[in-house]
Order: C-alpha cells, then sequence, then structure tokens
C-alpha cells in the first residue's frame, strides 16, 4: 500500500478558501497513492479558537465538497483530516472525513477527547460519542484526532473493532513534539499496528507547530517522518505485516480484562 501523508503548512494570512484550493490540489497531485492523510483543522488551525465559530461549516459544506471531488480527481481514499463541523440541532463538532477514490463520503468521525482544559476546543465543542473504522482493500483503518493519542483505551477500542492501520490526524505543538513521536510508536506498539500521524507545521495563532509527521510499523520502527515545514511523506508499507506481528509476537491475545480494584483492609 501507498500512503501520501500531506503535512500542510497552516499559517496565518492566508485565507479559508486559498488553503482549500491549495490542498485539493496536492490531494490531486497524490493521483497514483492508495490512501492519501490531512492534518486536523486544517481551515482554520487547531489553536485559532477564535475562528471555529466563523469558519464552522455543515458536514457537506464546501470543505466536503472540494475534498470529495479532489479524492475522485486523483482516485484515493483520502482521510481529509478535519473541519469544525456546524450540527444544525447541536454544538460546533471537530470532524474528520473519510472519502472513497470515488469521492463518496465512507466516513465522519467526531473527536472524542477535546483539548483545553476548560478552555478553547473543550468548551467550544462538542464531544463525539462513537470509534470509526473504515475498510479498505487490504486493511482496516482506525481513525482518531490528535488529543485522542494520549487516550491508549480508545486505540484499544478500535484494535477491538478491526483495525489495523491507526490514522491520526493533527495541529500538534511544537513544544511537545518529543511527545507526539513518542506516543505514535507507542500506539503502534502495543496496538501491533501500523501509524499514520498526520501533523501541520508552520504558525498559527501564536502556535508553533511540532511538523513531523511520521509513519510507524506494528513493532514501532519509524518507516518515515517530515521535518518541520511543509511536505509530502510519501511512504509503502505491506499492511498484512500487521497479522504477521501478531502471530509471531501474540501479545494481544494475552490481555486481561475486567479485574478487580484490590479490597481495602
Amino acid at each position: 500500500m501507498r500512503a501520501s501523508v500531506i503535512q500542510i503548512s497552516v499559517d496565518e494570512g492566508e485565507s479559508v478558501e486559498s488553503r482549500r484550493r491549495r490542498v485539493a490540489s496536492m490531494v490531486r497531485d497524490q493521483a497514483g497513492a492508495d490512501l492519501v492523510v490531512l492534518p486536523e483543522l486544517w481551515t482554520t488551525g487547531a489553536f485559532a479558537y477564535e475562528e471555529f465559530g466563523r469558519e464552522a461549516e455543515p458536514l457537506e459544506g464546501p470543505t466536503y465538497e472540494a475534498m470529495a471531488k479532489a479524492a475522485s480527481d486523483a482516485g484515493v481514499w483520502l482521510h481529509a483530516g478535519s473541519i469544525p463541523e456546524r450540527d444544525p440541532d447541536g454544538p460546533l463538532y471537530n470532524t474528520s472525513l473519510v472519502f472513497s477514490p470515488s469521492g463518496d463520503l465512507a466516513a465522519a468521525y467526531r473527536k472524542i477527547h477535546r483539548f483545553g482544559f476548560d478552555k478553547g476546543e473543550a468548551v467550544l465543542m462538542g464531544a463525539g460519542r462513537e470509534l470509526v473504522t473504515v475498510r479498505l482493500p487490504g486493511t482496516t483503518l482506525g481513525v482518531a484526532t490528535c488529543y485522542d493519542l494520549r487516550f491508549p483505551e480508545l486505540f484499544r477500542g478500535l484494535v477491538d473493532a478491526g483495525a489495523e492501520t491507526l490514522v491520526v490526524s493533527a495541529g500538534w505543538p511544537e513544544r511537545r513534539r518529543a511527545h507526539w513521536t513518542l506516543l505514535a510508536r507507542a500506539r503502534a506498539v502495543e496496538n501491533q499496528s501500523f501509524v499514520l500521524a498526520c501533523a501541520t507545521a508552520g504558525t498559527h495563532a501564536g502556535v508553533p507547530q511540532s511538523g513531523h509527521s511520521v509513519v510507524v510499523d506494528p513493532w514501532g520502527e519509524v518507516l518515515a517522518e517530515a521535518g518541520a515545514a511543509e511536505e509530502v511523506l510519501t511512504v509503502e508499507f505491506a499492511p498484512g505485516k500487521v497479522a504477521t506481528t501478531r502471530e509471531q509476537f501474540p501479545a494481544l491475545k494475552d490481555r486481561v480484562l475486567g479485574l478487580q480494584p484490590p479490597r481495602r483492609p
């Protein structure tokens, strides 16, 4: 399988419409790939909280339309990153969109873990409630977003639902870049899965972004890693390695769940 992870620079001064056109062109340039992945909230920037309400759009809004067409034009599976979604009957959501090579919506995932510690995204957006997997030829994707990466139980749930390739779109700050790489590798090792982690580059809302998108195999080996600037990271990997790894080192079979807490004297 050939994957293209597009690390977009989300710098201030570029309009959302201009960036949308630019990113659609970048996706079309990946014709020949099997899977293309974009980062979190690339239309607004993950830390541009004041933009969420102004730039929020319905699920089938302009970003949906542009990305559906780009996926169809390129003939690729496209994880289009996430958008600030305005639900007509509820709050805003940080919603990821996955399109098939025909441009049809294959899945939408509303981010479950909201970042901010009682401010920012944590108060401006609603929390998703459902895990999302997407079946591709050769592998099943498990979809997660940014802060989700810190919660291993979410990824265990995805694996239990059949995920073999874990895709994480993010707007991760540069000051915690060491955590980004460490957690991506940890999620790969403990779930014996591939991890495709796509981050943003540049600076927005005064927050320098980590960049360093990374692709990790089920043994925790880094197959490819981007730098700090905008970049298209292209890697070929064998999805069948997941089954082989789980057979050779069947750690997932030794999981012990439902342990009782210790009795207090």
